[in-house]
């Protein structure tokens, strides 16, 4: 995948090598970083005989209006995959760590007391605590919330939400973390075994 930001250097999304070309086709890339280059080659030209070829570099930078302005500053979508990820696969309760099937997400108001399904609600839990909070919230369960839930930035998203990340792009979103991740300080090789 090819990482896309707006032309202030902002991370925005992840798209395939082909949509990268396109950009660069119709000259919609400002300018591109990173170490990788990726070399694609096309058919033949019956004129010339000459196999066309593009080059499309592992992070660029889209011009102006390629990129919805609205994308650039919404909420990322919320879905397990990516809280388990948030959480580093850490009960939010007992504080181990667990296989993706071993968690659920846990609604620290519950749902049934009004409590939103929004990342500032939610946290990782493992079946055990999250059968034994039930639908209460920790204070009424008697259960210590081990660490505070928060909403990931965009670069975070987009390593929440890549399992390939390249070292090169990884450097470039771990540039770009809030305070507050827990992926601060974390390695791709972390990422990619997580």
């Amino acid at each position: 995948m090819i990482l896309t930001l707006d032309m202030f250097g902002q991370p925005h999304r992840w798209v395939t090598w082909q949509h990268a070309l396109f950009y660069y086709s119709k000259n919609l890339v400002a300018w591109d970083a990173g170490e990788q280059c990726f070399t694609f080659v096309g058919g033949y030209s019956r004129l010339t005989g000459r196999r066309s070829e593009m080059t499309a570099n592992s992070i660029i930078a889209i011009k102006g209006r390629a990129l919805h302005p609205r994308s650039l500053h919404q909420t990322p979508p919320l879905s397990n995959r990516e809280l388990f990820h948030r959480d580093r696969q850490i009960c939010g309760y007992c504080g181990d760590t667990f296989s993706t099937t071993r968690l659920t997400r846990d609604h620290i108001k519950p749902v049934s007391q009004g409590g939103a399904d929004i990342w500032m609600n939610v946290v990782t839990a493992c079946r055990n605590c999250n059968q034994r909070k039930a639908g209460r919230t920790p204070e009424q369960a008697h259960m210590l919330l081990l660490y505070a839930p928060y909403v990931p930035n965009k670069a975070e998203y987009l390593i929440l939400s890549n399992r390939n990340i390249l070292t090169d792009q990884m450097d470039f979103l771990a540039r770009h973390l809030p305070a507050q991740s827990r992926w601060r300080g974390a390695t791709h090789l972390d990422h990619a075994t997580a």
